[in-house]
């Protein structure tokens, strides 16, 4: 399992592929923004880890750069407290983030969670059968979704966060839920990773007929999926 670190950072660079690769993974590391796109679109790896603040070409452009072509997961390293790199990157499409000074456990926690969640570490056990509610049919055993016979384009956030609503249709699901399940963390307190992706999904899925967005908010509680 090849992980492509983009940080201009070179020691934090080698100590994080010396750990990663304790852990069973194979790291590269470049170090400028512009490099980072290239190897990201070369097909070699399974997940990028993309600080945000680098010289030239920052993190934030990288990701949108990586974006136009690439559906690839992205982990983003953040600045401790730095909300707004945060929300940036994950309305961008970033996966999750990790703030920095970055912790190498908690780092492979969060790569083995999207990475199980992608398809490329394990696969559910129920995750053969198409789902399907009004115009949206999703498909989790190819990592799939069509909207009124569109293909949606979801990271892979997205797409776990839409399953969860899809199987738990009408069950309003709160954010410790969503959060654990589908990110693979716990939720804390001012986290708004959950919000962010909810919002993408919204625009990419579009509303029924009636002008319904088929993701309702229960206030102080969570989402739920509306059926048609």
């Amino acid at each position: 399992m090849r992980i492509l670190l983009v940080d201009d950072d070179v020691e934090l660079c080698t100590m994080l592929a010396e750990y990663l690769a304790t852990e069973g993974f194979e790291a590269d590391a470049v170090h400028d923004g512009e490099a980072g796109v290239t190897a990201a679109l070369s097909g070699q790896y399974a997940i990028a880890v993309l600080d945000v603040m680098m010289p030239r070409q920052g993190g934030i452009e990288t990701l949108r750069h990586i974006r136009e072509k690439s559906r690839m997961p992205v982990i983003m390293l953040t600045a401790k407290g730095d909300d707004i790199d945060r929300i940036i990157g994950l309305e961008l499409g970033a996966d999750d983030y990790v703030p920095k000074p970055c912790q190498p456990r908690e780092l492979v926690a969060r790569l083995r969670a999207i990475l199980r969640r992608t398809g490329n570490v394990e696969v559910a056990e129920d995750s053969g059968a198409p789902l399907r509610s009004g115009p949206l049919e999703l498909n989790p055993a190819y990592r799939r979704a069509e909207w009124a016979g569109t293909a949606l384009d979801l990271t892979s956030s997205e797409f776990n966060l839409l399953e969860m609503l899809l199987k738990a249709q009408g069950k309003v699901l709160n954010k410790n839920e969503l959060c654990e399940q589908a990110l693979g963390r716990p939720h804390t307190r001012y986290d708004r990773s959950v919000d962010v992706h909810m919002s993408n999904l919204r625009q990419k899925l579009g509303n029924y007929a009636d002008g319904r967005s088929p993701i309702q908010t229960v206030r102080g509680i969570g989402y739920q999926w509306q059926p048609e």
